[in-house]
């Protein structure tokens, strides 16, 4: 299966039953990365963590009382 980077465009081959294939043929919306990408991201995200200015925002989860 050929994929494309969402951020660089480099276009890649993976392997046609890989699960990440499996789940890009399911769900059209979950984007694909390349390896490169990835980590550069997650490298970057470790370095603002460290810095103290990073906030996570979650959804607070709201709980039924039956």
């Amino acid at each position: 299966m050929r994929v494309k980077c969402v951020l660089c465009d480099k276009v890649e081959s993976i392997d046609s039953y890989s699960l990440t294939a499996k789940q890009l043929r399911k769900r059209r919306i979950l984007t694909y990365m390349c390896d490169e990408c990835n980590e550069r991201i997650k490298r970057r995200t470790v370095e603002r963590k460290k810095t103290g200015n990073f906030r996570l925002f979650r959804e607070k989860k709201k709980h039924k009382h039956l």
